[in-house]
């Protein structure tokens, strides 16, 4: 059976090196904008508190900048991390901007915090076991979206009887266990979180009960994706993104460095690489025949619906060429068996 593949951008706003916030969130519009051009299918907003390395911990509010210059693309969050917010403000929230920009707006929903422990204190004001409520919540922000609540005392005006689509993120199995029991959407996090994803997928599709939004399971992958016109142009890019992730195993994050031709030799002992590998398992670089055969092989793997890429590279016109080059190399929108 024949299905379409489409292609998105998770985007979580890192901040160069040399860079300012503002800066941050100005190449944010503009990787939308050259995604919508090339034809990616949405592209989605990740939530961060507490960081000075990322911009977009008003998630909402980037969303509808993004929405503001681009004309055609789906944005919307990748994810909103619910347990920082009342369902009611959510519902508030994405009402208004579907109101604004119409049929463009996806609501992704996480039930991690998105920070350190005493940040998510911090947002939740003492509300610590909220986590363990993530599906009365989604529940809850449904009827916030539902015609029925028309007659409830409290009411999400804008948001009622709005179609919003709702995704749940996860990047375990009991995300899995919940996406297939809702009858939503499932986006696996194995851009960072490789080790479950098969598991998880299969259980999803195994468990899946059909929804008022949703007949049939739709997954979507997430990789971390670096094209360019040689293998070693495109491995030398990636190496911003291996010092990244460095430093958040090591726990001293740091804005995006430029690439390097040589990783530093801390970077290169067996363990660091061991854990590099670990963590970023589902990462390809390469030029567009050595990713898209890379790929095609992922997603055969997970037959997933849709595949979400990030791609941690240092310059603006390297990372755009990146888009377009993976654009050629998929086929975006093809039709896929």
């Amino acid at each position: 059976m024949s299905r379409r593949l489409d292609i998105s951008v998770l985007e979580l706003g890192p901040v160069k090196e040399g860079q300012t916030i503002g800066d941050a969130m100005a190449d944010i519009v503009g990787n939308a904008q050259c995604a919508e051009q090339l034809g990616y299918k949405r592209i989605l907003v990740a939530e961060h508190h507490n960081m000075p390395t990322i911009s977009t911990a008003a998630t909402v509010l980037m969303i509808g900048h993004i929405a503001a210059h681009t004309s055609a693309i789906r944005v919307g969050s990748g994810g909103i991390m619910l347990p920082n917010h009342t369902p009611l403000a959510i519902a508030e929230q994405f009402g208004t901007l579907d109101v604004l920009y119409p049929g463009r707006i996806d609501l992704g929903l996480g039930r991690a915090p998105g920070t350190d422990p005493h940040t998510a204190a911090a947002l939740r004001r003492g509300n610590a076991g909220v986590n363990y409520h993530f599906k009365e919540d989604i529940e809850e922000l449904q009827r916030y979206f539902s015609n029925t609540n028309a007659g409830a005392r409290v009411r999400a005006i804008p948001g009622e009887g709005q179609d919003i689509p709702i995704w749940v993120l996860g990047s375990s199995t009991d995300s899995a266990y919940l996406a297939a029991e809702m009858g939503l959407p499932y986006a696996f996090a194995s851009h960072f979180a490789p080790q479950q994803l098969l598991t998880a997928v299969d259980i999803y599709r195994k468990r899946f009960q059909p929804s008022a939004q949703l007949a049939q399971p739709h997954v979507m992958v997430a990789a971390n994706v670096f094209v360019a016109d040689s293998t070693e142009e495109a491995q030398y890019l990636q190496t911003s993104f291996k010092q990244l992730v460095y430093g958040i195993l090591s726990g001293q994050r740091r804005k995006m460095p430029p690439p390097v031709h040589e990783l530093p030799a801390l970077l290169q002992q067996p363990d660091v690489q061991a854990a590099l590998r670990s963590m970023s398992y589902y990462s390809f670089a390469g030029d567009k025949e050595k990713v898209k055969t890379e790929l095609d092989i992922f997603l055969q793997e997970t037959g997933a619906d849709e595949l979400i890429i990030t791609n941690y590279i240092y310059d603006r016109d390297a990372r755009h060429r990146s888009f377009r080059l993976l654009a050629e190399a998929m086929g975006l929108g093809r039709w896929v068996y």
